[in-house]
C-alpha cells in the first residue's frame, strides 16, 4: 500500500470541500447582488446601502458589478 495514501485522500477531501464552498460563495454573492438591486430599484442609494453594511460605496459598486 502507498504510504502516502492517507495524505492524498485528505488532499482530495479538502479540495472537494473547497470547491463546494466556492460554489456556495457564488450563490450567496448572487443573492446579495439581487437584494441590493432590489433596494436600488426602491430608491435606496448605494451610499445608503454602504453605510448600513459598514462598507464603502465603492465596495457596493464592486459587489453589484460582478
Amino acid at each position: 500500500m502507498d504510504p502516502h495514501r492517507e495524505t492524498y485522500d485528505r488532499i482530495k477531501e479538502v479540495r472537494a470541500q473547497a470547491i463546494h464552498h466556492a460554489r456556495l460563495a457564488q450563490q450567496f454573492a448572487a443573492e446579495r447582488r439581487e437584494l441590493m438591486q432590489s433596494l436600488i430599484a426602491q430608491g435606496v442609494t448605494q451610499s445608503d446601502i454602504a453605510r448600513e453594511l459598514g462598507v464603502t460605496r465603492q465596495a457596493i459598486q464592486k459587489m453589484l458589478s460582478v
